[in-house]
């Protein structure tokens, strides 16, 4: 298959993506690719460039360098009829304030030709949402609610959310979760959030960013399943060895006890086969899966300590 081909059928990919400002680089050489269906999840912490990657995404700013494509065109040239199969939705979405939630659907449901009267009901329903109120009079999650009926009234095939539940009261959130959970099937999800636990609630596919570099993109349950604690008991006086694998994180010694982050993780048997290789004496080796916010910590530290290292080198 071609690259073309490719990009076509995909909701999102970016190749190489770059964005410089003047000396600081906020994101680096992005190369991922979004399935259709799937809730992709971008996380990070704040600064790590996901902001940036959805506006480039979405053509509110330009890219310095690599490309970007969704729903088969280039994100550079997204504009007028293009926008009409993709919904977006920010943490600082502007909204004409003097409109009434009412008169706001009027006006952007004549953009849309696929807009449907009766999701918006229903969506209209299950938000609560008074028609004859000003946009200005309605709190945060009442306005995110807005915005959400706004742009899935249409059934867009690509639906891009940036930090969409950021403040929001635990019950609203999962208001506007299930809303997008029912939608799922028929429209592709990508959202970035510093909240992982919700995310990990109901994301397919995940990818961190962390200073502008994604250090990975996968399903869920593969990242899962490669992740594991590990903890063992070895003879007290002994030290630490050097040169420990790469994918060994964290890797760390307090008395008999040693204990890291595997993230190469396959079967039990393989992995007490690659400990005894290193350690000869270990024992009492056990094996806990990792939550996606240890996941994520792991990753970051192991991160920073190479850019710490490689720092020191140069």
């Amino acid at each position: 298959m071609s690259d073309t081909q490719q990009q076509a059928g995909l909701p999102i990919t970016t190749e190489a993506l770059t964005r410089k400002y003047r000396s600081h680089e906020a994101l680096s050489g992005v190369t991922l690719q979004v399935e259709p269906g799937s809730v992709y999840a971008l996380v990070g912490p704040n600064g790590a460039g996901k902001t940036t990657l959805i506006q480039l995404l979405m053509n509110l700013q330009q890219a310095t360098s690599g490309t970007a494509h969704i729903l088969g065109q280039p994100s550079a040239g997204l504009r007028g009829k293009a926008l009409n199969r993709i919904g977006y939705v920010s943490e600082s979405q502007e909204m004409p304030d003097w409109m009434t939630v009412g008169g706001f659907l009027d006006y952007v449901r004549a953009f849309y030709p696929t807009w449907d009267r009766s999701l918006e009901r229903q969506l209209m329903a299950d938000f609560a949402l008074p028609l004859d109120r000003k946009l200005k009079h309605l709190s945060r999650g009442m306005r995110m609610k807005a915005a959400f009926v706004s742009s899935l009234s249409y059934r867009p095939a690509l639906l891009v959310l940036d930090e969409p539940f950021s403040g929001l009261d635990p019950l609203v959130r999962d208001e506007l979760i299930q809303g997008l959970l029912d939608r799922i099937g028929e429209t592709t999800l990508f959202l970035s959030s510093h909240d992982l636990a919700e995310i990990e609630s109901f994301a397919s596919h995940v990818g961190y960013l962390e200073q502008g570099h994604l250090l990975f993109s996968e399903e869920m349950t593969a990242l899962s399943g490669r992740f594991r604690q590990v903890e063992f008991r070895v003879d007290p006086g002994s030290a630490l060895p050097t040169g420990t694998p790469a994918t060994w994180m964290g890797v760390e010694q307090s008395g008999s006890l040693v204990r890291f982050a595997d993230s190469a993780y396959a079967s039990e048997a393989d992995a007490v086969a690659r400990i005894t290789a290193v350690f000869p004496t270990a024992s009492e080796i056990s094996f806990e899966p990792l939550s996606l916010r240890s996941i994520f910590l792991a990753n970051a530290r192991a991160h920073r300590d190479a850019r710490a290292s490689a720092g020191a080198k140069a």
